[in-house]
């Protein structure tokens, strides 16, 4: 099954402002900003699924991007790596707006999870 889902994952210590925040940020990077105008592209807000060690609550917060047809691994590659380079310069841009560290970010790979 090819993959058609990137998941980022926030860990302990995140807030909901941070999701929408990454989110936000994410939907402006210019690459995912055009493949979510011609309908290619969902970036979704939600509840994680599945418990992550040093989570207080259980699951965490966290956004799927998620890539709508049919969808080749040249492009499911460029979701991925522009995804993991928008978390960067978000927890970049966040270490310098806000106090404190910014929340751990894990960006992986997934398959269908629509």
């Amino acid at each position: 099954m090819p993959k058609t889902v990137v998941r980022i994952r926030l860990g302990q210590g995140a807030s909901a402002s941070d999701v929408g925040a990454l989110k936000a940020w994410l939907e402006r990077e210019h690459k995912l900003e055009a493949l979510r105008s011609s309908g290619d592209l969902e970036i979704r807000e939600r509840a994680g699924t599945e418990e992550s060690p040093g989570s207080p609550m259980g699951a965490g917060l966290e956004i799927m991007l998620v890539l709508v047809g049919i969808v080749g691994p040249k492009l499911f590659e460029e979701v991925y790596e522009q995804a993991k380079s928008g978390v960067r310069a978000w927890r970049e841009n966040r270490r310098s707006v806000e106090r404190g560290e910014p929340p751990e970010v894990e960006v992986v790979p997934d398959g269908d999870a629509r």
